[in-house]
């Protein structure tokens, strides 16, 4: 059974070391960083623990599944995925648990799970702009034809997740101009796309719900000195947990800041793991990032379809942009955020919507692999010697 699943796993081998090195770091940390989560609800830590292992297990099984299923049939299901995901991101909105002031979370009916509509959507929006560019290159010029129907799901989506969310929309509204670059969309087609996501943007701050919000984090990012404690906490806990790692840390563990930070196990995790691990474990985890988003460009250039390409590009954008997002949160390069780091922090399904990822972007690897091979035994018949007859 095991020899026959090892068998079928293909796709870039360096892709899935990350991914299995990633969620072994991630096991690590979770379960130092819960401690103080485990005592408010009751429970011991290693409970939180094994319901953070079963969703990187039951991550790695669709990993293992969406690799097998050949990346094309995508373009297909994106269509679904973005009938589907425009009403949930306004149900959302309207009836979703808010958490800070922000509605992001939905319930999943009789399993007493919740997931951020907004890790759909990034699937669903990023397909539905890789089918589209692919099937409207010989229009890709034309504005009503091409743009117009790039710029009118982009819009929309960004609108819906910036109102409840509004670091995760722009991360996404960048990696959408990204996908428009790499699929040929002209500079002057993608400033007016831009420009229509800029106005939006404006919408939300001066307008929105959460305006205060954000004029505050900006506030205290900039001037931490004239601004409260309360609302300059989080940074300086996250200062003072990267301070006190030193180089190598103070060990598995032995972090004191996931009792001050509020959410050591998710938003700051990567703060906890340079306390416990040092600068040098801080830095392996943005190595293996970069490596990650290394081997994703190599997948792009080498896919022989459109599709293919800009599939792995969107989602190895968004996965690494994420990651460079929390982890910039983490060390104060960035104002706060509420993202986490993929397949790193502690988040259900949020682990399960970003193994998809990972299992779509090694679907693109493994039908590389397949041509190649293929490629390689048509040469073998061409130049092998031929048989004798008779």
């Amino acid at each position: 059974m095991i020899n026959t699943i090892l068998n079928q796993t293909k796709g870039d081998r360096w892709i899935w070391l990350i991914i299995i090195l990633l969620s072994m770091i991630s096991v690590l940390a979770v379960y130092s960083a819960t401690g103080t989560l485990a005592y408010k609800k009751g429970v011991g830590s290693e409970s939180l623990m094994m319901k953070h292992f079963l969703f990187i297990v039951l991550g790695f099984v669709l990993i293992y599944f969406a690799h097998l299923l050949n990346y094309r049939y995508y373009a297909g299901i994106s269509k679904i995925l973005m009938v589907v995901t425009i009403p949930l991101l306004v149900y959302t909105l309207v009836f979703g648990s808010h958490v800070n002031e922000a509605s992001r979370w939905i319930a999943i009916p009789g399993t007493g799970l919740t997931f951020q509509t907004s890790d759909l959507a990034k699937l669903a929006l990023i397909t539905y702009l890789a089918r589209t560019l692919t099937k409207q290159q010989t229009n890709i010029k034309d504005f009503k034809t091409t743009v117009l129907w790039l710029l009118l799901p982009m819009g929309t989506i960004f609108l819906l997740i910036a109102y409840a969310n509004l670091s995760t929309a722009m991360m996404l509204a960048g990696v959408g101009v990204l996908v428009l670059l790499i699929g040929r969309v002209s500079f002057k087609q993608i400033s007016v796309v831009g420009g229509g996501l800029l106005i939006l943007l404006l919408v939300v701050v001066l307008l929105g719900p959460r305006r205060g919000v954000y004029i505050s984090r900006v506030k205290s990012y900039l001037h931490p000195e004239m601004q409260n404690s309360d609302k300059t906490f989080q940074q300086n806990q996250a200062k003072i947990a990267v301070a006190a790692g030193g180089f190598f840390g103070k060990g598995p563990g032995n972090s004191t800041q996931r009792n001050f930070l509020p959410h050591p196990y998710s938003d700051f995790i990567f703060a906890i793991i340079i306390e416990e691990y040092g600068s040098f474990g801080g830095a392996s985890i943005v190595f293996l990032y970069i490596l990650l988003m290394y081997r994703i460009i190599k997948i792009v250039t080498q896919a022989p379809k459109a599709f293919g390409a800009l599939l792995a590009a969107g989602l190895g954008f968004s996965l690494t942009i994420q990651a460079l997002a929390n982890m910039a949160v983490a060390v104060n390069l960035f104002p706060v955020t509420g993202v986490p780091l993929p397949l790193v922090s502690m988040g259900g399904t949020s682990i399960l919507f970003t193994s998809v990822a990972f299992g779509i972007i090694l679907s693109v690897s493994k039908d590389i692999e397949d041509n190649k091979a293929h490629s390689g035994n048509e040469e073998k018949i061409i130049v092998g010697e031929i048989p004798a007859m008779g």
